[in-house]
């Protein structure tokens, strides 16, 4: 099994490579599926501007980079969505790529970890909403990281309960997407 850890920001000074380091760590103890960080800004997502509606296009889309991004979300069986909130939501980018796919995600599996300035929490429960038109399966775990008390200049120093936020959001995503496979 294949899990996808999503980096959802692609900002210049962004927080979201070291939440996803804490993560990825986290997963990496675990020994129960291959996790693999995937940062959304290496992928250079263009706006969606097709005409093509994206649930019809068969994963066969107007653009080299957003067939890159289907390739490598669709190599996944489930994801971790590491998103911070930007004024009281998604990240436009992240949002945007997302919409940039249909099939890809229909079905999946989702674990929500986000940051910000209220622990990004508004941003999971919107994630909530968009991913259920993909037929998505979110996990209540989630894990909502404080910008201003767990997210240093170079790492997240999370608070102790967070090791366990983390262990059970993983649990819950590893044991619905094995049943999905």
């Amino acid at each position: 099994m294949k899990i996808g850890i999503i980096v959802g920001s692609i900002r210049d000074g962004r927080n979201g490579e070291k939440v996803a380091t804490w993560v990825k760590r986290a997963a990496d103890t675990r020994g129960d599926a291959d996790y693999e960080v995937i940062d959304l800004k290496d992928f250079d997502v263009p706006m969606l501007t097709s005409a093509t509606v994206p649930g019809m296009a068969n994963k066969q889309y107007d653009s080299a980079e957003v067939t890159r991004w289907s390739q490598a979300v669709d190599a996944c069986d489930a994801f971790v969505f590491v998103t911070p909130e930007y004024n009281h939501g998604v990240p436009g980018a992240f949002k945007n790529a997302v919409d940039s796919l249909g099939p890809e995600w229909t079905g999946k599996v989702f674990g929500l970890v986000s940051y910000g300035a209220d622990n990004g929490v508004r941003a999971v429960e919107q994630w909530r909403q968009i991913l259920a038109n993909f037929e998505g399966i979110v996990v209540r775990g989630q894990v909502s990281l404080s910008l201003f008390t767990e997210i240093g200049e170079s790492e997240v120093t999370p608070e102790e309960r967070r090791g366990e936020e983390i262990k059970t959001l993983l649990d819950q995503v590893t044991k619905l997407a094995a049943t999905r496979g």
